[in-house]
């Protein structure tokens, strides 16, 4: 059975596929974040409520249609598969050891986690945010130029190859609100895995 809670050991490198190297800390949330206007990074807050079918109260990404500025200027009628982002903060870790100091909210994310393999999970994955809210995955995040405004060269950092020579985004997941509900910092997530486990693809 896969085990999102642990990822095979990886070279130290840039290039290295995975971020989250074998660790027995429970699953949990490190911090939220939110922002009511479009900029890159969002500033860490004690708590976020989650809104069923839309994402974030008060933050700029929420929406039933895509509210990220390049995917309106697209479709402004696509349905919003990106209203909750997640990012492990074990990235964090791997950023700092390349000599990139990034903390959470830097990347845009709303919901920062610890313990799981974000990238390892496998699309239509339920997580169970503190007592009541429930996101469902949808995929990855991609990562933009906007990334090196933080400092030159992270992009590269959050890209790597995995043993197939394909690239492997690093930037967290996306996800949709199933079940409203206040998330806080330190919050546990319980994992729903889905029967069969579809690898997560850009959206």
């Amino acid at each position: 059975m896969h085990n999102p809670t642990t990822s095979p050991s990886a070279p130290h490198s840039d290039e290295a596929a995975s971020t989250v190297q074998p660790s027995t800390i429970a699953p949990a949330v490190e911090s939220v974040s939110r922002d009511s206007e479009h900029r890159f990074s969002k500033p860490v807050t004690e708590a976020i409520m989650l809104v069923k079918g839309l994402g974030v109260d008060g933050d700029a990404h929420s929406g039933t249609t895509v509210q990220h500025r390049s995917r309106v200027a697209r479709n402004p009628n696509q349905p919003n598969l990106r209203q909750v982002h997640l990012l492990h903060r074990e990235l964090f870790d791997e950023l700092a050891a390349n000599g990139y100091t990034v903390k959470p909210g830097d990347m845009g994310e709303n919901i920062t986690t610890r313990g799981i393999d974000l990238l390892g999970l496998s699309r239509g994955t339920r997580l169970h945010l503190g007592a009541e809210a429930v996101v469902e995955i949808t995929g990855l995040r991609n990562p933009c130029n906007q990334i090196d405004g933080l400092a030159a060269g992270l992009m590269k950092q959050t890209l790597g190859r995995d043993e197939n020579g394909d690239i492997v985004r690093k930037a967290g997941i996306m996800s949709v609100v199933l079940v409203g509900g206040v998330v806080n910092a330190g919050d546990s997530i319980r994992i729903e895995s889905p029967a069969i486990h579809v690898p997560l693809a850009p959206v």
